[in-house]
């Protein structure tokens, strides 16, 4: 780990790194154990990617926590899994505070359970004032419905008078999206070794870099978060242009 920690340019680093968390399930059939058990095992992972974010100075950090997809799992895969975040961010809240890391959230809120959705509100609330990084998880986010949402409310309010067809650009269009607050992701990771992005920011990564690690989520760590880093360093970054 100091190896590859010690080959990174602390002043060329990505300001958002955003992760498709993907294994967990995998991860606890090869263990023999059940697929909620795989979640929670994700947890050290979650926590690992957090730490060395922070440590790196990375400022927003944006994790792919529960689709729109997701709601279609079993459902007592999903009761669990629901269960399981309300855990997360009660063990967590102190944590973050302590660390000062502001918690967001990106996704259908309306769709979670109250219980969750009260707790995750509460979160949100205690974290406002972290100022070292941004914590995005998203939640019953998916990128198509994000497009969707922002459309229609362009519509409405062109419809209203409050919006002028011809004044709609890519500015107006992001102001609508639940990422609105946040950076495009310069960098982002996959686990598992698949290689799709699965309905995530497909507005925002028009340009961001993709490292596709081969690590099951549950056996990620602060080591392979330098690793994407130190790999997303050796682009050459040419936003459509020819570089001299």
């Amino acid at each position: 780990m100091e190896s590859i920690l010690s080959q990174i340019n602390l002043s060329a680093l990505p300001r958002h790194v955003a992760i498709i968390m993907d294994g967990n399930g995998r991860w606890a059939q090869r263990q023999g154990r059940s697929r909620i058990e795989g979640h929670k095992a994700a947890i050290t992972a979650v926590r690992s990617a957090v730490e060395a974010a922070a440590e790196l100075g990375i400022p927003f950090l944006t994790l792919y926590a529960f689709s729109t997809e997701n709601w279609h799992r079993p459902p007592e895969e999903v009761s669990g899994l629901m269960q399981l975040l309300s855990f997360v961010l009660e063990q967590e809240e102190a944590r973050l505070i302590e660390q000062g890391i502001q918690l967001k959230v990106i996704g259908d809120l309306e769709a979670l359970p109250e219980g969750v959705r009260r707790r995750l509100e509460g979160a949100l609330r205690r974290t406002a004032t972290g100022s070292r990084m941004t914590l995005t998880l998203a939640l019953s986010y998916g990128a198509r419905q994000d497009i969707l949402q922002a459309t229609k409310a362009i519509v409405r309010a062109a419809v209203a008078g409050m919006l002028s067809p011809k004044d709609v650009d890519e500015g107006t269009f992001r102001s609508f999206l639940w990422t609105k607050d946040l950076p495009d992701p310069e960098l982002l990771i996959r686990t598992s070794g698949e290689q799709r992005i699965s309905n995530f920011l497909l507005w925002e990564c028009a340009y961001t870099e993709f490292v596709f690690l081969p690590v099951l989520w549950p056996d990620f760590r602060r080591e392979h978060f330098y690793q994407a880093v130190w790999e997303f360093q050796q682009r050459e970054r040419r936003f459509g242009r020819v570089l001299s």
